[in-house]
């Protein structure tokens, strides 16, 4: 991989996952194989308990696509990519402005978040834990009995 231009913008968790990825970050677990500093090694641990380790290139670039419809900065979209809010109430402090820019248009930004629910992935913890969530109601509605600790 080669830098055609430094600080050409901003980069979204996913490519910076990706970028220590390709650097060898995933495939060294004794940590000394490959020239990667130990704080990239930190910030590969961080990035992998995120939704970045889930994103694929063909995710963002279907969001990238379905943001066009919303009147969003960049900075914007790159923070919602990043944090991957799941609900109108993690989406407002990352929208600038948000009640005069969309204060009327409320049922839109509610089918945005429901856009970004569906299209990007939810981090490894949370995917877990609507796993265990689906297996609990399917469990009840095959009628099993439900133990309660008292």
């Amino acid at each position: 991989m080669k830098i055609l231009a430094a600080n050409a913008g901003a980069l979204t968790n996913f490519e910076v996952l990706d970028f220590l990825r390709s650097r060898g970050a995933g495939r060294d677990p004794t940590r000394v194989i490959f020239p990667i500093a130990p704080s990239e090694f930190k910030v590969y641990d961080y990035l992998e308990q995120t939704a970045a380790c889930n994103q694929t290139r063909q995710v963002i670039g279907e969001f990238l696509e379905k943001c066009k419809s919303v009147n969003l900065a960049k900075a914007e979209i790159l923070n919602i990519i990043n944090i991957r809010p799941s609900s109108l109430v993690e989406l407002y402090p990352i929208i600038e402005e948000y009640d005069t820019r969309f204060g009327e248009a409320a049922e839109t930004m509610e089918e945005f978040v429901e856009t970004v629910v569906k299209l990007l992935p939810p981090p490894p913890n949370q995917m877990q834990s609507e796993e265990e969530t689906a297996t609990d109601q399917k469990e009840a509605a095959d009628g099993e009995r439900m133990e309660t600790a008292e």
